[in-house]
């Protein structure tokens, strides 16, 4: 789903927390919304910005998690953020929305899943502009894809090693940041030493 292209369908509201399919933590800002299945795309979504315009206003959502009852086109909105496009007693409601660079602040980060080790690996990448294609890594030799899971980690079944290896996440556009990381690390995250460009 690239960004800047316009998608028309509904917005209804949940309890949300910040955290869901995505795999982030409980967030302060709640103004975070679910992608439907199809849309989700595998956990593609996970992360992105998603400016929303409906009846009463219109507001920017972070995709957290997955509403795998809704069709295409569909958003499940906090009850914060559904409050500044519709009322409550509205329920569902008509939008158009577009996804869109984030606005944040410092590099990306790259959290390592609990459990993850030397010999099994899981990586996400968090604090990101742009919507993640994919996460490589290498220590000597070619660049090896990690598998992008549904629960937004990249993974590997026989884990990066012991020691210093480097990843390289692509951005949505194709951008490419390089990091090189000390260690697999559990439940942990390190920060990279920079941050995608906004798509022009």
């Amino acid at each position: 789903m690239a960004l800047g292209s316009e998608q028309k369908g509904i917005a209804t509201f949940y309890d949300a927390t910040g955290e869901g399919n995505c795999g982030y933590d409980k967030s302060g800002d709640l103004m975070v919304a679910a992608m439907n299945r199809e849309q989700y795309a595998d956990s593609a979504a996970c992360g992105q910005c998603v400016d929303i315009v409906g009846p009463k206003g219109n507001v920017r959502v972070l995709i957290v998690d997955q509403c795998p009852d809704c069709d295409k086109g569909h958003l499940d909105l906090s009850r914060k953020a559904f409050d500044k496009i519709a009322e409550a007693k509205d329920g569902r409601v008509n939008i158009t929305w577009t996804p869109v660079s984030c606005d944040v602040a410092g590099p990306v980060k790259y959290h390592f899943k609990d459990g993850s080790n030397p010999w099994w690996t899981a990586i996400q990448v968090r604090n990101h502009r742009l919507p993640i294609q994919k996460l490589e890594w290498k220590r000597d030799g070619d660049w090896k894809s990690l598998r992008r899971e549904s629960y937004n980690y990249f993974v590997t079944d026989s884990g990066v090693g012991e020691g210093r290896f480097q990843l390289r996440v692509t951005a949505s556009d194709g951008q490419q940041l390089v990091d090189s990381v000390e260690k697999v690390l559990d439940d942990d995250t390190v920060d990279g030493a920079e941050q995608f460009a906004p798509q022009k």
